[in-house]
């Protein structure tokens, strides 16, 4: 009986897989359109539910498959965003630096710098901590020639001078510090007197001067006096640039005799600067 039951099975089995081959070779027969009817007629009501039901499930891959491509795509965008970023970064701060070695060439060239020096060019590496403007240290130091006391300038002017030296670095005092005092001259007129800042502003220095029988006049440019006595000189070289007159009050200059003056130099963002070595104090 058992038997019989498994042949029966085996049977039914056979029977629809030659059923299913032989509406396969209906569908693609030549001849096969009336039957091909007939199979969608019955088959596509199951194939649209099908399709029905599993529409949300093809959806939700869809959308799977649709954000995981916009995440890539926004973040190669951002990927090559950044790179444009770095790239114009990087070129903006080779045209200033430059600039920057344009300039001080340009304070080579014209004639500031007496003969006897040998600039050294160095890059600040590190500034005062307080609001001062006190010091600022650069990558340039006994090494490369550089000694205590030699004057550094910018392209723009008198920056200050090395105070203290190493190696490999140097810490360069500038003129804005409270301790600084630089002996200078105003052009034209040849006033001269002593320039030292105005503690807690980097932009403004004051030139006490010794003759009062002449006026300085707003706009008038000082340079350093570079004065020689009894076989010894200033620190500083004559005629470097300091800065230019911005405040010359005849009330102030008849009580005090002071006039103010902004730096040439901006203290506040100082990036290359010269090292005048090799002079002579003496």
């Amino acid at each position: 009986m058992y038997r019989k039951q498994v042949r029966r099975r085996r049977a039914v089995l056979a029977l629809l897989v030659l059923s299913s081959f032989a509406l396969l070779t209906a569908t693609y027969g030549e001849q096969s359109g009336g039957l091909q009817r007939g199979v969608s007629a019955v088959f596509g009501p199951l194939q649209e539910g099908a399709d029905r039901a599993l529409k949300p499930a093809r959806d939700l891959v869809n959308w799977f498959d649709e954000t995981f491509d916009a995440r890539g795509e926004n973040d190669r965008l951002k990927a090559e965003l950044q790179d444009v970023r770095s790239k114009a970064v990087a070129g903006e701060a080779a045209v200033q630096e430059n600039g920057q070695l344009r300039k001080l060439l340009g304070l080579d060239r014209s004639g500031a710098i007496p003969s006897g020096y040998e600039p050294v060019t160095g890059r600040v590496i590190a500034r005062s901590p307080t609001i001062w403007y006190s010091t600022v240290t650069i990558d340039k130091g006994t090494s490369a020639g550089v000694k205590v006391d030699d004057p550094v300038v910018n392209g723009d002017g008198l920056v200050g001078r090395v105070s203290s030296a190493t190696r490999g670095a140097a810490q360069v005092t500038l003129i804005t510090d409270p301790s600084s005092a630089v002996s200078g001259k105003v052009v034209p007129g040849g006033v001269e007197g002593f320039i030292e800042p105005e503690v807690g502003n980097p932009e403004d220095l004051i030139l006490d001067f010794l003759d009062t029988s002449k006026m300085i006049h707003q706009g008038q440019d000082v340079v350093t006096a570079g004065w020689r006595s009894q076989g010894r000189s200033s620190l500083f070289p004559p005629n470097i640039p300091v800065g230019r007159v911005t405040d010359a009050s005849i009330v102030e200059q008849q009580a005090s005799q002071q006039v103010h003056l902004r730096p040439f130099a901006d203290m506040r963002s100082l990036d290359l600067l010269q090292v005048l070595t090799g002079g002579s104090r003496n």
